[in-house]
C-alpha cells in the first residue's frame, strides 16, 4: 500500500505539472519566432548562473558556522528565539523582506547614513549583483541553517560521550563527528539554495538594477506577461531545468550515504566548547547571524508601528485575507507534508536490498528529482497553464482556491523533503529490524513508533511549508480576486495605490502571523528543554 500511495502522489504531481505545460504549448500551437539563444538570453544565463553560485556559497559558508555554533549551545538564553527568526525571511513576502534590506542597506538607508557620518559618501550600493547577494544571503542562509542544525541534533549521544572519553580536541571533532554529518547535508542544501536564487524573480527585479542583471526567470515572466509566447517560455524553463539539472547531477555524485549511528536515545550532551575562545567564537556567529537577520526585520517593523494598526485591525477586508492566508497556509502545509512523507516511505520501501531492481532504483529516483525540480518550474507557468485549462468551464475563480492550494503545495515540497528525509533514513535505520521483529506493522506502528519517534521533524516541515505559503505572491496573483484575497496580495494592492503606510502595517501582521505558525511548529522543542530543565 506504501508504494501504491507514492506511485499516487508521484503521477498527481506529474499530470498536476504536465498539464499546465501543455495547455501553454497548445496555446500557439508552434515554436517561437524568436531565437532562444540571443544575445540577451545568453547574459541573463550568464547572470543567473553567477549570482547563484555566489548566493549559495555565502549562504552555505556562513550557515555551517552558525549551525555548528547553535548546536554546541544549546542552552543560551533566547535561543529558541533566534531559530523561531530564522523561519520568519521564509514567510515574509520576498517584496518585503527586500523592502527591509533597503532601509538598511538603501541610499538613505540605516548604514550608508552611519557611514556617510564617518564621512564616506555613498559608499555601498544595495542595487546590482551586491544587492542581490545580500537578499540571497537573507533568505536562504537561516533555511540551510536550521538544515543543518537538524542534522547535528540527529547525532547520537554516545558519540560525545565516546569523544568526551577520548578527549578529542576540536578540529578533530569536527573532522570526525560533525563533518560527516555535514557532508550528507551539503547537497541537498546547497542544491536547494541554489535553485532558489537560480529561479529568483521578485528580489531580481527589486534590487537588479536594470538589464545587466537579469535572470532566466525575469525571461520567462516577460514571455508569458508581454509577449505571450509560451513556447518561449517553456523553451526558457527547459534552459533553467537543464542548466541546475547538471548541477544537482554533480551534487547527488558528491553526496555521500548519512552514517547512522545506534542510540540508546539518551538526551544528547556535548562536552566540547567549553574553552574560552569557543565560548567567544560561538557568540561572535551567533551575533552576526542575529543581527543580519533581525535588522531588516526591525525595518519593517518599525515602518509597521508607524501605520493606524487599530484601523487595519477593524477593517473586514483585512479580516478576510487574514483568514484566506491562514486557511490557504494550513491546507497547502498539510498537504505537502502528506505527500512528501508518503513518496519518502515509498522510495524507501522500493530501494530496499530486498527489492532493489532497476525499476525500484527508478522509481525512487524519479521520486528525488520531481521533490527538487519542481522549483525550477515557475509558479507563473503552473498558474498561466491551469488559468488555461479552467477558462473554458467558466469563471475560473470557482477553482481558485484549490489551484492555489496545490500550487503552493508543490512549492513547499522541496523543503518538507529536506527535512524529512533525513531524519525518517535516521529514524527507519534505527527501528526497522526492530519492528519487522516484532511485527509492528500498518497503523500501531505509524502510532506508536513512527508519530512519536518524528514529531518534531513534522511539525517544523508543517510550520515551514505554511510560511512558505503564507508569504506567496506568485500563485494569488493570477487567480485572485474580491472573493479570495490573501495578505500579500492585499499588501501588493495597497502598495500599487500608494497607501505605504497601510502595507508597512500589513507586512507587520505577516511577520507576525509568521512568527505565530514557526512558535507552533518548534513548541515540541520547549517542552522537551523543560523537561529537561526538571
Amino acid at each position: 500500500m506504501t508504494v501504491v500511495a507514492g506511485a499516487v502522489c508521484l503521477g498527481t504531481f506529474v499530470l498536476f505539472v504536465g498539464l499546465a505545460i501543455v495547455a501553454l504549448l497548445s496555446q500557439t500551437g508552434g515554436a517561437s519566432d524568436d531565437a532562444l539563444f540571443d544575445a540577451y538570453i545568453w547574459r541573463v544565463t550568464r547572470f543567473t548562473l553567477l549570482q547563484a553560485t555566489l548566493s549559495t556559497l555565502l549562504s552555505v559558508l556562513f550557515a555551517i558556522p552558525v549551525a555548528r555554533s547553535l548546536a554546541r549551545r544549546p542552552q543560551f538564553q533566547g535561543r529558541i528565539w533566534l531559530l523561531r527568526l530564522m523561519a520568519l525571511p521564509l514567510g515574509l513576502p520576498v517584496l518585503v523582506g527586500a523592502l527591509g534590506l533597503i532601509e538598511i542597506w538603501g541610499r538613505q538607508g540605516f548604514l550608508n547614513s552611519g557611514l556617510r557620518w564617518l564621512g564616506l559618501e555613498q559608499p555601498v550600493s544595495i542595487y546590482g549583483l551586491f544587492g542581490i547577494l545580500i537578499a540571497h544571503v537573507f533568505f536562504n542562509m537561516p533555511l540551510a541553517t536550521r538544515l543543518f542544525l537538524a542534522g547535528l541534533e540527529r547525532i547520537p549521544a554516545e558519540y560525545w560521550r565516546s569523544a568526551a572519553n577520548l578527549g578529542m580536541p576540536s578540529h578533530a571533532l569536527f573532522r570526525f563527528i560533525e563533518w560527516p554529518v555535514l557532508r550528507g547535508l551539503l547537497p541537498g542544501a546547497a542544491g536547494l539554495v541554489f535553485m532558489l536564487c537560480a529561479t529568483s524573480f521578485t528580489l531580481v527585479l527589486t534590487l537588479g538594477g536594470g538589464p545587466a542583471a537579469s535572470t532566466i526567470e525575469v525571461a520567462i515572466y516577460q514571455a508569458l506577461r508581454f509577449d505571450f509566447d509560451p513556447p518561449r517560455a517553456i523553451a526558457l524553463s527547459a534552459l533553467q531545468i537543464a542548466m541546475t539539472g547538471l548541477l544537482l547531477l554533480l551534487l547527488r555524485h558528491l553526496a555521500t550515504e548519512p552514517e547512522e549511528g545506534m542510540t540508546g536515545g539518551r538526551t544528547v550532551r556535548r562536552f566540547d566548547g567549553a574553552s574560552s575562545i569557543a565560548r567567544l567564537g560561538d557568540g561572535a556567529w551567533i551575533t552576526l547571524a542575529f543581527l543580519f537577520l533581525v535588522a531588516p526585520l526591525l525595518a519593517v517593523a518599525f515602518s509597521g508601528l508607524e501605520a493606524d494598526l487599530l484601523k487595519l485591525a477593524r477593517d473586514p477586508a483585512v479580516h478576510r485575507a487574514l483568514l484566506t492566508s491562514a486557511a490557504i497556509a494550513l491546507a497547502s502545509a498539510l498537504a505537502s507534508v502528506t505527500m512528501a512523507a508518503v513518496m519518502i516511505r515509498a522510495a524507501a520501501t522500493v530501494a530496499a536490498p530486498r527489492r532493489a531492481t532497476s525499476l525500484a532504483r527508478g522509481f525512487a529516483g524519479a521520486i528525488a528529482a520531481s521533490t527538487s525540480l519542481i522549483l525550477l518550474v515557475p509558479p507563473v507557468v503552473l498558474g498561466a497553464g491551469w488559468f488555461l485549462l479552467l477558462r473554458p468551464l467558466g469563471d475560473v475563480a470557482r477553482f481558485a482556491p484549490a489551484i492555489v492550494v496545490a500550487i503552493n503545495a508543490l512549492m513547499a515540497l522541496p523543503f518538507v523533503h529536506r527535512i524529512l528525509a533525513p531524519a525518517m533514513a535516521t529514524h527507519a535505520a534505527r527501528t526497522e529490524r526492530l519492528t519487522a521483529s516484532l511485527g509492528i506493522r500498518g497503523v500501531h506502528r505509524l502510532r506508536w513508533i513512527d508519530v512519536p519517534a518524528l514529531r518534531k521533524p513534522l511539525l517544523m516541515a508543517l510550520s515551514f511549508a505554511m510560511a512558505l505559503s503564507l508569504g506567496d505572491l506568485g500563485a494569488v496573483a493570477l487567480f485572485g480576486s474580491q472573493d479570495m484575497v490573501t495578505l500579500p496580495w492585499l499588501l501588493y494592492s495597497r502598495m500599487g495605490s500608494y497607501r505605504t503606510a497601510d502595507a508597512a502595517g500589513l507586512a507587520l501582521f505577516l511577520g507576525l502571523l509568521c512568527l505565530i505558525f514557526t512558535i507552533l511548529g518548534t513548541a515540541e522543542n520547549d517542552r522537551r528543554r523543560e523537561g529537561r530543565k526538571a
